[in-house]
């Protein structure tokens, strides 16, 4: 008898025939996405409905594994694995973004200074190529190639159905410490050496990351596992804003559930630009349960659509810099420095990440195994009176000066030539060749860039 899985998956493997046979581009239909680039609409012709691959299928707490379709929402995911005292080992910061595609995009958070990259921890994927057919991709199979080629392939190469998630005991709650610092090179030197010294030590932080508030206001916190409370329990999922509380306490404490979405609530802080430190929009939205990352990304979806505020004329010419970047810590300062003096958009989040294997080789996204990085994630608009693109230029330019990477959910200006300099085209025709020899779906360049 089939699983409901197996069921699903035949259907969609029919519907993917249905669409090459009509001579159309298959496209993902979901309901969700995180990605701020602008996208060609796909055709409806050519859509295949993915919405009911979000199941977790299995939770195994002693292989501390779980089974999981690929559009299934983090969210979805840390409920039933908290609910076994364990959670997926890097959890992205926003309750919607899917397992599938933080896999295939890039994710991070505050343990990926244990544990790298979302792909890092994933054991093996299933995924549904441009052939129209499905395999299932391990370190250690015939299709590795495609295992390690699938992060940063952003579906070019196929889509992620299936996939098999690496877990890691929790606590119930989390300590959280907050320390200030005035001097950025300080900071990442005590960055680096924190992440070093808990890194090697199972009882230390279970978590860090940091805000930089201005270049004389960084903050450096750390969540440490507890089994239960030894203070008040913060909440941030109504009128408190986390962020805020990180220049008000030095210490905190929240259930592990809280600290994982910590960020949602507000959209880290993005939440301003749609007046929701407000009280009174604060308490309406919130009472109606609208406080959450979903709200804002339909709110920006709406007014880039319909261009409201141009029409009513209270949108002034400004960039939109939308952008994750890891740089190697030695360089980080003056990264900082730099964005304070080209871009200007404050706070910051700042993320250390290292990878957790230094023999695992992820071609279309290689950092160095050896080398701590720090991912820094602005997000705003720069009045702009310069051509299209002029800020995000300069940042892309400035991350390859520094050995940096940039993600690619986000709108880029790479030259193609410039581009495939950076994201390995060997590597990646190699991987299309095999996988997607009919060019079924766009490539990188033309889905990232050319939109």
């Amino acid at each position: 008898m089939k699983s409901s899985y197996e069921t699903r998956r035949e259907r969609l493997l029919a519907d993917f025939r249905a669409v090459r046979e009509r001579g159309t581009a298959p496209r993902l239909g979901k309901r969700t996405s995180n990605l701020f680039r602008v996208r060609d609409p796909a055709s409806r012709d050519g859509r295949l409905d993915v919405r009911d691959f979000h199941h977790v299928l299995a939770v195994d707490p002693d292989k501390r594994e779980a089974e999981v379709e690929g559009m299934t929402p983090y969210e979805t995911l840390a409920d039933a694995t908290l609910a076994h005292g364990l959670m997926p080992a890097v959890v992205p910061q926003l309750k919607t973004i899917t397992i599938g595609g933080a896999v295939t995009g890039g994710g991070i958070e505050s343990s990926s200074f244990r544990y790298g990259f979302v792909h890092e921890t994933v054991n093996a994927i299933e995924v549904l190529t441009g052939k129209g057919e499905t395999v299932i991709a391990r370190p250690d199979n015939e299709h590795r190639e495609l295992f390690y080629g699938f992060a940063n392939s952003y579906g070019t190469l196929g889509y992620a159905l299936r996939l098999w998630i690496k877990l890691i005991p929790v606590q119930p709650y989390v300590r959280v410490t907050h320390t200030r610092y005035t001097d950025p090179d300080i900071y990442f030197h005590d960055m680096a050496g924190a992440c070093r010294v808990h890194r090697e030590h199972d009882e230390g932080a279970a978590f860090i990351d940091g805000t930089a508030f201005s270049g004389d206001e960084l903050y450096r916190t750390e969540g440490y596992f507890i089994d239960r409370p030894v203070d008040r329990v913060s909440r941030y999922t109504f009128m408190k804003m986390y962020y805020q509380s990180i220049r008000r306490k030095e210490r905190d404490l929240l259930t592990i559930r809280d600290y994982l979405w910590r960020w949602d609530t507000d959209w880290f802080w993005c939440s301003r630009a749609f007046g929701m430190e407000n009280p009174v929009l604060r308490f309406l939205f919130g009472s109606l349960g609208l406080l959450k990352s979903t709200t804002y990304w339909k709110l920006r979806d709406w007014n880039e659509r319909y261009r409201i505020l141009h029409r009513l004329g209270l949108m002034h010419p400004v960039e939109w810099v939308i952008q994750d970047v890891e740089i190697p810590v030695e360089k980080a300062a003056g990264f900082l420095r730099f964005l304070d003096r080209e871009i200007g958009i404050r706070p910051i989040w700042i993320c250390p990440a290292q990878a957790w294997r230094k023999d695992a080789v992820y071609p279309l996204y290689r950092t160095d195994p050896d080398t701590l990085y720090i991912n820094f994630g602005f997000w705003g608009g720069v009045p702009s009176e310069k051509p299209p693109g002029h800020y995000n230029r300069l940042v892309e330019d400035k991350v390859a000066e520094l050995d940096g990477k940039k993600s690619l959910y986000s709108s880029s200006y790479f030259t193609e030539e410039d581009f495939w300099a950076r994201y390995n085209r060997p590597a990646y025709e190699q991987l299309k060749e095999r996988y997607d020899p009919d060019n079924v779906f766009p490539d990188l360049y033309a889905k990232c860039v050319g939109g």
